[in-house]
Formats: structure tokens, C-alpha cells, sequence
């Protein structure tokens, strides 16, 4: 009864009695699984903001000694190794009727990760140390992309379209205030005490692992299945959605445009910390982050479950209009003050929080069954791809300028967002 009545006031009597998309013989379990499926995302979000290889860890891999090499690999490593493999993982996860078991498996994988690397950072330094976190964000990387596979699946069946989009925003926003209040105890620290991180990844190592106990609350109804279909074979077979689905193909090209909205707020850090290397720096950009998670999210997800392709819009503006300023800034001033570097990761970050919000959601509402498995698995791996290509891309651009990787965003995002004008509106579809 408890998590009816909170369902009901979270989700409008119009959305709360509607059950579509889903089957009907699941309609009666939706406000305890959209619960158990809220509270599992909201640690889990709270989790990848303790463990944020743009902020933490950055400063973590400082703090032990770790080569600046080894710095640059966190992002792309964390997002390209969680993608890269899921054309294979759709394909597995598909021969299986009930999905939630890989969600709560890749939930255990991570929790487990992470507290190998606080045991790993309390016992090593330099190189040693940076390379166990490099593993370790490896395997981690590899149970992230198996619960992105899971979640949208389980999601998909037992939430109903129109509530989807809500559930994303609500979980982001509680999670971006439980930072927040984390962020302010780290500024009250000094950064460069090792015992500090530890905490920080204990915590985050519980917190997967309580999500995982979680989940395993979710009644999920079995769904569709491809029996002894071999994985590898269906994996190459799923890759020709990209040239036969008009609609699919449109949406990956426009999210891999989008790319720039997360990619770029590295090097505004990095300019930053080279301008106010202070100790509290870390716990501001944290602030920040978890501030735009919590004012923005849940307006993104309620705004997509009536349109995710206008969410993916505004948001796509709001990051070219961040890129641009970043850029001009850093072409006309001398030095920047660390108040606007923080205003302009806050607006950066609204931006990329819609995009995801939005490209989630749009993403669920495009089909159901194993074609959303197949949606989900192919556009991950393909950004996997390109995400290294594009880091690899604007790493090189930046030892040149930096001033021009800016740019180079900023041309991306600008054509994501006209290419976005492209996408049908699939929420309101039946």
C-alpha cells in the first residue's frame, strides 16, 4: 500500500491509471515495480556521482602518484568500455525470458569494483596504483554496460509509456541532492587526504550492492526470447538495423552529434584547475554537477514523457550555447574567474542531463520486446565506437589548441541539434 500511495503522488491520476505499452497482465504490479525501480536508479546514480572519472577519480589517480597518461584514459574507458561490448550482451541477454538477473549481476560487478579500488588506492601509488584503477575500471566498465542492456528492457516491461521518462527524472533529481550534500561535506575537506576518497568509494561500493538486493524485488513477466540463436551471429545480424530502420539510424546519428555535451566539460575543468588549482575546487565542480542533476532532471522527464525529441532539442541548444561561450571566454580573456567556470559547467551539465533524459526516453518509447534489446545494444556499442574515435579526435585537436577543441564541440553540437529536427515524435505514438 505504501508504494501505491507514493506512486500516486509521484505520477498524475491521468498517467497513473493509463498502463500502456506494457502487458496487461503486469498493469497491477506497476506502483511497486516503478517504485523498486526508482530507488534502485537513484542509487545507482548516486553511486556513478561518487565515483565520476571527470571529477573523483581525476583527483583520486592525483592523489596516489598516478601518471597524467593514465588520467586521460578514466572517461573514455568508464563510457566507451560500457558500450563497446553490448552488441554482444543484447544478444546473450536476449536468449533469456526473465532480465533482471543481469541488471542485479552488473550491480554486484560494479560494487565489487569499486571496493577493490579503495583496497587497490590504500596499498599501492604511482603507477601500480593507477593501473589497478585502470583494471578495475575495465571490469567495472563491463558491468555498467550489462545493467544499461537490462535496465531498459526491464523498464520497458514494467513501467508504462508516459511514466518512463518521470522515473529518469525523479531518480536523477534525488540523486543529484544526495550529492549536493556530499559535495559540500568534500569542500569542508582537503582533497588531498587519501582516507577522503576512501570513504567516497566504500559508500559507492554499498550503494551497488544494496540496488542490487533492490532489484531483485521487481516482478518481471518473461518476455520474448530467440532460444538457441547463436549471440555472436544475431550480434552481426543486429548490426543492419543501422542501414534497413530509417528511424533507428536517424536517432544514432543525432546522439553520436550530441557526443560533445559530455566530452567537453573535461577540458573546462582542466582549465579551470590550470587558473584555480585551489583545494576546494573539486567540491564545487561536484556541487555543480549534482545541482544541475537535481534542479533539471526531473523537468527533462517529465517534459520527455510528452516529448522526448523536443527535450533532446532544447537540451542539444543549451549545450551549444554553453561551447560557444566557453569558447569565446577562452579566446577573448586572459583568465576567467572560477564562478563563471562553475556557472558554465552548471549550464553544460543541464544541457548533457537533457540529452540523456531525453535520448533514454526516446530510446525506450521507440519499440518494445527484443527490438528495444537490439535498439539499446547496437546504438551503445556503435557510440562506444565513436566515442573513442571522437576522444581519440579532440585529444589531438587539444595538444594542438585548446581553444579549437572548443570549437570542434561546438560545430558537433550545433549539428546534432539541427540533425535533431529530424527525429519523429515517438512519445505520443501509440
Amino acid at each position: 500500500m505504501a508504494a501505491k500511495t507514493i506512486y500516486q503522488l509521484l505520477i498524475n491520476e491521468e498517467d497513473a491509471r493509463a498502463c500502456r505499452d506494457i502487458p496487461d497482465s503486469a498493469c497491477t504490479k506497476v506502483p511497486k515495480n516503478f517504485m523498486v525501480v526508482l530507488f534502485s536508479q537513484i542509487l545507482l546514480s548516486l553511486g556513478d556521482s561518487l565515483t565520476s572519472p571527470k571529477t573523483v577519480l581525476t583527483w583520486l589517480m592525483t592523489v596516489v602518484g598516478a601518471p597524467p597518461a593514465m588520467v586521460a584514459l578514466l572517461v573514455p574507458i568508464r563510457e566507451s568500455g560500457s558500450m563497446l561490448p553490448q552488441l554482444a550482451i543484447g544478444a546473450w541477454v536476449r536468449r533469456y525470458a526473465i532480465r533482471k538477473t543481469f541488471w542485479i549481476t552488473g550491480s554486484i560487478i560494479q560494487g565489487s569494483c569499486v571496493l577493490a579500488m579503495a583496497f587497490a588506492v590504500s596499498h599501492l601509488r604511482g603507477a601500480a596504483a593507477g593501473s589497478a584503477i585502470i583494471g578495475l575500471l575495465i571490469l567495472f566498465s563491463l558491468g555498467r554496460g550489462l545493467c544499461s542492456v537490462a535496465m531498459k528492457d526491464v523498464q520497458g516491461k514494467t513501467v508504462p509509456k508516459g511514466q518512463r521518462g518521470q522515473l529518469i527524472g525523479i531518480a536523477g533529481t534525488v540523486s543529484g541532492v544526495l550529492t549536493l550534500l556530499v559535495s559540500f561535506w568534500l569542500v569542508a575537506q582537503e582533497p588531498n587526504i587519501l582516507w577522503v576518497y576512501l570513504v567516497l568509494l566504500i559508500v559507492a561500493g554499498l550503494l551497488w550492492f544494496s540496488a542490487a538486493a533492490l532489484f531483485s524485488q521487481v516482478q518481471e513477466k518473461a518476455g520474448e526470447t530467440d532460444g538457441g540463436v547463436n549471440a555472436l551471429q544475431q550480434a552481426w545480424q543486429n548490426l543492419s538495423l543501422l542501414k534497413t530502420d530509417l528511424h533507428f539510424r536517424q536517432f544514432v546519428i543525432c546522439r553520436a552529434l550530441l557526443l560533445g555535451s559530455a566530452l567537453v566539460t573535461p577540458f573546462l575543468v582542466l582549465l579551470a584547475q590550470q587558473q584555480h588549482n585551489t583545494g576546494q575546487t573539486l567540491g564545487w565542480f561536484l556541487a555543480s554537477a549534482s545541482l544541475a542533476s537535481a534542479i533539471s532532471t526531473f523537468i527533462w522527464g517529465k517534459a520527455a514523457d510528452r516529448s522526448s525529441r523536443n527535450v533532446i532539442i532544447i537540451a542539444a541548444g543549451l549545450a551549444l550555447l554553453g561551447c560557444g561561450l566557453l569558447a569565446v571566454l577562452h579566446m577573448m580573456l586572459q583568465e576567467v574567474t572560477l564562478v563563471v567556470y562553475l556557472l558554465l559547467f552548471l549550464l553544460l551539465s543541464i544541457g548533457h542531463a537533457g540529452v540523456r533524459v531525453g535520448r533514454k526516453t526516446y530510446l525506450l518509447d521507440m519499440a518494445s520486446g527484443n527490438k528495444r534489446t537490439d535498439y539499446v545494444s547496437v546504438s551503445n556499442s556503435v557510440i562506444g565506437v565513436l566515442l573513442l574515435i571522437v576522444g581519440a579526435v579532440s585529444s589531438a585537436i587539444a595538444w594542438w589548441s585548446l581553444l579549437a577543441v572548443l570549437w570542434f564541440f561546438f560545430a558537433t553540437s550545433l549539428a546534432g541539434l539541427l540533425y535533431a529536427f529530424k527525429l519523429l515524435d515517438v512519445s505520443n505514438a501509440s
